[in-house]
């Protein structure tokens, strides 16, 4: 190991940009936090107590239809006429995607509150991710000069997501994703180095997220017993039904991303996809309406009140709102809806066979859609881990994930094609 190398994995080396590696993390906590609070009083605004004042039932067909449509409308004319065209088309774009001017993040933001407050079926990550990953690197090359744009960048990414997941263990292992094959042939630090201010901030995110608001993704299941042969059967055959789902829906979005980019611009892509997504919801129910998060839950609660195949329409109802949300140009991600795809299909096999052990098939149906959606291995067995929390699951859930790997891997993900270009005359 050379000497530069050697100073530079020093403890004083490590601890220079921690403190700001920890303000990196608490700023992308508020950024997530600030946006979904603003999302959750327009859409108890709009849901809630304008259907109120006007005497109208929220979950009939004409309301629901109705408001996804002038949401879809707003929208529109916000990436129409917004500096930067709020943000990229989010059909095509993979996570932490390149920092945007600080003159397109407002209108990427007010897109983003709109999309969650509508009932679209999608989450904020990807969104968040850029607006954080933008104000990080605007801010942060100011004040520290020294430290790069990619290092920024890569704070924030893992701030982020640790304020998401409400763990920095999410960050952990989307980051040491990222790092493979980096080895101290290559970059001379060990793993641990170049992880260790990441973890800060996704530490700092987490634990602002945790004190603010507690768990989110936890779900009320049944205690596990312990292994047995046969949940490995169990796990393995969900999560390739789930997973096979997902890679259903990667091949159905740029189909209709093209059908959708056939309207005459943003405008009336987004009005007829809120129309569409609205219909859905009449279709699914109020429960497959918005990100997700909270309607999972309300499922697993009350699960007894749904028959299977009621869940197994959630699902499919859910998953196509995705693709049409996503299509049409709703700013929003996948992550979030996509989990609820899992917990409700889940519960679907659970309601079909008696005898299925319900954590092994709730956790193996969460990370089959999972890592369909977003093909991080890791991450999707972590968030069938924080869904269905009981590390006891970890052995079975593996060998499911390695199964879903075989399925997807070298096939089509869960985003657009970019449309190709006009031929030259």
């Amino acid at each position: 190991m050379t000497s530069e190398v050697e100073a530079q994995v020093r403890p004083v080396a490590l601890l220079r940009q921690t403190p700001a590696a920890a303000l990196v993390g608490v700023a992308c906590a508020v950024s997530l936090l600030a946006l979904s609070l603003l999302a959750e009083g327009l859409q108890h605004l709009v849901w809630t107590e304008l259907s109120g004042a006007l005497g109208a039932d929220p979950d009939s067909w004409w309301w629901i239809v109705g408001v996804l449509t002038v949401f879809g409308f707003a929208i529109g004319l916000v990436v129409r006429n917004a500096p930067g065209h709020a943000g990229p088309d989010p059909a095509v774009e993979e996570l932490g995607s390149d920092p945007l001017p600080p003159l397109a993040l407002p209108g990427l933001a007010l897109a983003l509150v709109l999309t969650l407050a509508s009932g679209a079926s999608l989450g904020p990550e990807n969104p968040i991710l850029i607006i954080n990953a933008s104000l990080m690197v605007l801010v942060g090359m100011r004040l520290m000069a020294g430290v790069a744009a990619p290092t920024w960048m890569q704070w924030s990414l893992a701030g982020t997501f640790g304020a998401m997941f409400g763990t920095p263990v999410a960050a952990a292992l989307l980051l040491t994703e990222a790092l493979a094959g980096m080895g101290p042939d290559r970059s001379g630090l060990p793993v641990w180095n170049r992880l260790f201010n990441p973890l800060v901030a996704a530490s700092t995110g987490s634990v602002v997220v945790l004190l603010t608001i507690g768990p989110q993704f936890e779900i009320a299941v049944p205690e596990y017993d312990g292994i047995a042969l046969g949940d490995f059967a169990w796990a393995v055959g969900v999560a390739l039904v789930t997973g096979a789902l997902g890679l259903g829906a990667s091949y159905l979005l740029t189909p209709v991303h093209r059908l959708f980019h056939r309207l005459p611009g943003p405008v009336a892509a987004l009005t007829v996809g809120g129309f569409v997504l609205g219909w859905l919801g009449v279709l699914g129910g109020p429960e497959t309406l918005f990100k997700g998060l909270e309607e999972m839950k309300e499922i697993s609660e009350d699960v007894a009140d749904h028959s299977a195949g009621t869940l197994v329409l959630m699902a499919l109802v859910k998953l196509l709102a995705l693709v049409v949300a996503a299509a049409a140009g709703f700013r929003g991600g996948r992550i979030f809806p996509a989990v609820f795809v899992g917990v409700a299909a889940g519960w679907a096999v659970v309601g079909i066979f008696d005898a299925a052990p319900v954590p092994v098939v709730l956790g193996a149906a969460v990370l089959g859609i999972t890592i369909a959606a977003i093909r991080s291995g890791w991450l999707a067995l972590f968030g069938a881990l924080i869904v269905v929390p009981d590390i006891d699951l970890l052995p079975v859930l593996l060998i499911a994930a390695l199964a879903v790997w075989l399925l997807v891997a070298g096939r089509h993900e869960l985003h657009a094609d970019p449309p190709p270009a006009p031929a030259l005359r």
